[in-house]
């Protein structure tokens, strides 16, 4: 029970991350254009609310929960992929922001959360267990 919440929990984290970025046009013009054609452009005047507040802040939810993922399965590879991502986006919006290259770590860490979000849909981690 508490397992499966928890993979709800990390799954919103990313997409929590991913609606955020969608709605700053200026900050993300790749993101922001999307946005604009899937209809979100409404989301606009909320820019500040959602680069400063809620993007930080789905992204360490989804970071502290991938780490508790991490150690409740002990898989190292599947949880350094979950970790990266939310790392990357934190890295990029506040100690590397002024660098030209930390848009690319931004996308770079969102598509990494997508992608091990979309792999924990059809392949779940397993609980580590002994074998004798």
């Amino acid at each position: 029970m508490i397992v499966r919440l928890l993979g709800a929990a990390e799954k919103s984290g990313g997409l929590g991350v991913l609606v955020s970025a969608l709605g700053c046009a200026g900050c993300f013009p790749a993101l922001g254009s999307l946005g604009a054609a899937l209809g979100l452009g409404f989301l606009a005047r909320y820019e500040g609310l959602f680069i400063n507040t809620l993007l930080p802040m789905f992204a360490l939810i989804s970071l502290v929960l991938n780490l508790v993922g991490w150690l409740n399965h002990g898989a190292l590879y599947r949880g350094l992929m979950s970790v990266a991502g939310p790392v990357a986006v934190l890295l990029a919006l506040y100690p590397l922001w002024e660098f030209s290259w930390s848009t690319s770590l931004f996308y770079g860490g969102l598509v990494l959360m997508l992608v091990v979000a979309i792999v924990d849909i059809f392949k779940p981690a397993q609980v580590a267990t002994c074998r004798r």
